[in-house]
């Protein structure tokens, strides 16, 4: 779907399926340098089982035009003016590390459009080295490959795909590859620059889920645990074994821990 969003083109992945006004809407945020595409299990399923689906390519990222947002908050906002271009009311939202911490604000600032919200392999506050973050300014390539490695886990770098043929760390390397100049340091930056989540999560009114990894050294869960405590209606799941890029190394259990989530 093609939307128009603070007058730029915007791409949401809607699983080939027409919006309904009769079916409740889920929304899927990505991390730093990626797009909707990291979504596919998981957003293909709920479009053909009864959901709306939304999974945007943030301005910038994918096939969105227009120029980074700098700040979780702008990304939080925008979101909700994405909704509009969409015409839907109210969404469950679901995100990813900076997503995730997108998905958080957004559930904070706009408690009248999140019905309820995911978080994905977040930390609050989310540490990001002044080493990558120079890496990201000066030298992209090597910072995306420390990035894919250091998010899967031992076992997603032996092998092992969901997805018969594919490579995962290969993938997730060619997908940051083809992110716009600046893209991952303006990311990156933004979410050491995100301040406010502590209160945000206390803010929060909605049901929340997040799920983290296990051998996650990203945003390892201990990293969550005080957002946890302060999040009034929340639900924790970690996930053995996998690492931050849990929907490719996991996706079936990612999935199910969304659809239980939903169901209750």
């Amino acid at each position: 779907m093609q939307l128009t969003v603070d007058d730029c083109a915007t791409y949401a992945y809607t699983g080939a399926r027409a919006l309904r006004a009769d079916q409740p809407t889920l929304v899927f945020i990505h991390g730093a340098a990626n797009d909707h595409s990291v979504w596919a299990l998981q957003s293909r399923y709920f479009a053909h089982h009864g959901r709306n689906v939304l999974a945007f390519d943030l301005p910038a990222h994918g096939r969105s035009a227009g120029v980074c947002l700098a700040t979780v908050e702008a990304i939080a906002d925008w979101t909700v003016r994405a909704l509009d271009a969409a015409d839907v009311a109210n969404a469950t939202i679901v995100g990813h590390s900076l997503g995730a911490l997108a998905t958080l604000a957004c559930a904070a600032r706009h408690r009248d459009r999140v019905e309820r919200a995911v978080l994905i392999g977040p930390a609050v506050p989310m540490q990001v080295s002044d080493e990558l973050l120079r890496a990201a300014d000066l030298d992209p390539q090597l910072a995306y490959e420390l990035i894919c490695g250091w998010s899967h886990s031992a076992q997603g770098k032996l092998g092992g795909n969901p997805v018969p043929g594919m490579w995962m760390t290969g993938g997730a390397l060619r997908l940051m590859e083809r992110s716009q100049p600046g893209t991952l340091h303006a990311d990156l930056l933004a979410c050491r620059n995100y301040a406010g989540g502590l209160d945000a999560a206390a803010a929060v009114a909605c049901p929340v889920l997040v799920v983290m990894g296990a051998r996650d050294i990203m945003t390892p869960p201990k990293g969550a645990q005080e957002m946890l405590s302060r999040l009034p209606d929340q639900r924790a799941i970690v996930l053995p074994d996998a690492g931050h890029a849990m929907m490719a190394e996991q996706p079936d259990a990612v999935l199910d821990a969304l659809r239980s989530f939903l169901q209750r």
